[in-house]
């Protein structure tokens, strides 16, 4: 990638993380959890949700190795479970919130590109971009590897058969951004994240789109 287009990237990725993040702190506080807003995270304002590693440098030196996959992330928006009305439920429908953000967000981005024929190239290119970027960040985002919202969505699945499980499988967070990058480099995350992104592709846009990955 050029310069242009790195910055291009990184402007629309930081942004879709950002949707990602308040969407949690929203969810939260319908919830009963007003955690986000004391914090000054419900806002999308980008300097209280950047992230040195992973809204800037992890997403720059993946593109510098060329890797087949694109991520990055902003601070987490503090949620303090213990707030909640019922942990094991509401603690699913707050994990799910930020990753069906970025799905909406895609499908959006998707049809104003699908039914707008007068964009110029780099408003085509922009759009497409959003649709890729916000896929792949909610499928992502969906694998249930600790820290990712998948692993809460898991443990509240089985939190409800057995509070002692959710417990078990959150206490992994602690290695999570360990087991993120064996996956990736390992080509296993690629094989578990690209057919559901392909699929989702080909469902907003009508066609298949040649992603280079």
């Amino acid at each position: 990638m050029d310069p242009v287009s790195i910055i291009i990237f990184i402007f629309i990725l930081l942004f879709s993380v950002i949707f990602h993040e308040v969407a949690h702190g929203l969810m939260a506080e319908k919830l009963g959890d007003p955690t986000a807003r004391y914090a000054g995270r419900l806002t999308l304002n980008p300097i209280p949700h950047i992230d040195l590693f992973g809204s800037i440098l992890l997403p720059v030196f993946l593109l510098l190795v060329n890797s087949p996959i694109l991520f990055g992330a902003a601070k987490p928006v503090p949620v303090d479970y213990r707030n909640l009305k019922n942990l094991r439920r509401d603690m699913l429908l707050v994990a799910l919130a930020g990753p069906i953000t970025n799905i909406v967000l895609a499908f959006i981005a998707a049809q104003v590109l699908r039914f707008s024929p007068a964009l110029s190239d780099m408003g085509q290119d922009l759009l497409l971009q959003t649709v890729l970027l916000n896929l792949v960040l909610g499928v992502f985002n969906l694998i249930p590897i600790p820290p990712l919202d998948g692993s809460k969505v898991l443990a509240s699945i089985f939190g409800f058969l057995d509070r002692g499980w959710m417990y078990s499988i959150l206490s992994l967070e602690r290695f999570g951004f360990i087991l993120i990058i064996l996956f990736l480099f390992s080509g296993l995350l690629q094989t578990v994240l690209l057919p559901p992104v392909f699929f989702l592709i080909k469902l907003f846009l009508g066609a298949d789109i040649q992603l280079g990955f």
